[in-house]
């Protein structure tokens, strides 16, 4: 058995502690805005935050995570995460969407570390989440959007 803090609740979880932490947030919890991409952690579509970090939830097990915090895409409802969405849909970032929750968790961890990003640390930030569609001029517009929302 294990306990996880998933946005803001304890949950427990009856798995096998080298489940994926993806499988166990989509197939034991419910929460499938989090998506399988490679599972190898090289997209970035299964980004959640750990303790406030990015992480690859294909990439670390239910073992790894326990005890600790994990905000998914459902979860995360503060000022900066409205601000990037309002920036998704104001810029019509969404092409296909299927990375979409990846990159906008990336984008929200990003905006908590640096308010003001430059062109160049939003591409270091996003680096490794994967767009087959090719938005990524309008992922980079849209964080500049939010953080300007946010205000200084």
């Amino acid at each position: 058995m294990f306990v996880l803090r998933v946005n803001g609740r304890d949950r427990r979880l009856d798995v096998d502690g080298a489940t994926p932490l993806l499988w166990a947030l989509r197939d034991h919890l419910g929460l499938t805005a989090t998506k399988y991409g490679c599972g190898a952690g090289a997209c970035g579509a299964c980004t959640v935050h750990l303790d406030g970090e990015p992480v690859r939830s294909c990439s670390i097990t239910v073992a790894d995570a326990s005890g600790r915090s994990v905000t998914t895409l459902e979860g995360s409802q503060d000022r900066i995460a409205q601000s990037v969405r309002k920036a998704w849909r104001k810029l019509d970032v969404v092409q296909c969407g299927y990375c979409q929750p990846g990159q906008i968790m990336a984008a929200i961890a990003l905006l908590r570390q640096k308010p003001r990003p430059t062109d160049s640390e939003i591409d270091a930030a996003m680096d490794g989440n994967l767009c087959r569609c090719a938005t990524y001029q309008r992922i980079r517009a849209a964080i500049h959007d939010a953080a300007a929302g946010l205000g200084s």
